[in-house]
Protein backbone atom coordinates (compact mmCIF):
# COMPACT_ATOMS: atom_id res chain seq x y z
CA UNK A 1 0.00 0.00 0.00
CA UNK A 2 0.91 3.45 -0.66
CA UNK A 3 1.82 5.48 2.38
CA UNK A 4 3.07 9.59 0.77
CA UNK A 5 4.77 10.67 -2.07
CA UNK A 6 8.26 12.39 -2.32
CA UNK A 7 9.98 14.60 -4.31
CA UNK A 8 13.30 14.27 -6.17
CA UNK A 9 15.06 17.23 -7.39
CA UNK A 10 15.71 17.20 -10.75
CA UNK A 11 19.44 19.29 -11.62
CA UNK A 12 19.94 18.76 -15.29
CA UNK A 13 19.87 21.18 -18.04
CA UNK A 14 17.50 24.50 -17.86
CA UNK A 15 13.82 23.46 -17.75
CA UNK A 16 13.65 26.20 -20.20
CA UNK A 17 15.47 23.44 -22.71
CA UNK A 18 13.54 20.87 -22.16
CA UNK A 19 10.03 22.12 -22.09
CA UNK A 20 10.09 25.16 -24.58
CA UNK A 21 8.70 28.50 -24.39
CA UNK A 22 5.13 27.43 -22.84
CA UNK A 23 6.64 27.45 -19.49
CA UNK A 24 5.53 30.11 -16.83
CA UNK A 25 7.22 33.36 -16.14
CA UNK A 26 6.13 33.16 -12.12
CA UNK A 27 5.05 30.70 -9.57
CA UNK A 28 4.94 26.56 -10.76
CA UNK A 29 3.72 24.42 -13.25
CA UNK A 30 2.67 21.01 -13.37
CA UNK A 31 4.29 18.83 -15.67
CA UNK A 32 3.03 15.58 -16.92
CA UNK A 33 4.75 13.40 -19.49
CA UNK A 34 6.82 16.62 -20.51
CA UNK A 35 3.51 18.87 -20.98
CA UNK A 36 3.07 21.38 -19.10
CA UNK A 37 -0.73 20.63 -17.42
CA UNK A 38 -1.30 23.25 -15.21
CA UNK A 39 -0.35 26.61 -13.53
CA UNK A 40 -0.44 27.35 -9.98
CA UNK A 41 0.24 31.12 -8.04
CA UNK A 42 1.86 29.03 -4.67
CA UNK A 43 4.09 25.97 -4.38
CA UNK A 44 1.91 24.02 -1.78
CA UNK A 45 -0.92 24.34 -4.62
CA UNK A 46 1.29 22.72 -7.25
CA UNK A 47 2.61 20.24 -4.87
CA UNK A 48 -0.78 19.14 -3.80
CA UNK A 49 -1.97 18.37 -7.52
CA UNK A 50 0.89 16.67 -8.81
CA UNK A 51 1.11 14.27 -5.41
CA UNK A 52 -2.90 14.30 -5.84
CA UNK A 53 -2.16 12.62 -9.44
CA UNK A 54 0.61 10.67 -9.08
CA UNK A 55 -1.43 8.64 -6.47
CA UNK A 56 -3.99 8.85 -8.60
CA UNK A 57 -2.11 7.58 -11.91
CA UNK A 58 1.10 6.21 -10.75
CA UNK A 59 2.52 5.13 -14.12
CA UNK A 60 2.76 9.12 -15.35
CA UNK A 61 5.68 11.15 -14.95
CA UNK A 62 4.93 14.22 -12.88
CA UNK A 63 6.94 17.30 -11.83
CA UNK A 64 6.34 20.72 -10.72
CA UNK A 65 8.34 23.49 -12.50
CA UNK A 66 9.23 26.37 -10.22
CA UNK A 67 9.53 29.72 -12.52
CA UNK A 68 11.62 31.60 -9.61
CA UNK A 69 14.22 28.64 -9.77
CA UNK A 70 13.42 27.52 -13.01
CA UNK A 71 14.34 24.15 -11.75
CA UNK A 72 11.75 20.65 -12.08
CA UNK A 73 11.38 18.26 -8.96
CA UNK A 74 10.06 14.66 -9.98
CA UNK A 75 7.03 13.63 -7.60
CA UNK A 76 7.71 10.16 -6.68
CA UNK A 77 5.58 7.66 -4.78
CA UNK A 78 6.85 6.48 -1.17
CA UNK A 79 7.16 2.57 -1.42
CA UNK A 80 5.65 0.89 1.06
Amino acid sequence: MLKSAQEKSVHNKPAQDKFGKDLPLTGYAVVVDGQIKTEFKTKDGAHNGAHDLKRRFPMLQIKVYDAETKQTHEIELARA
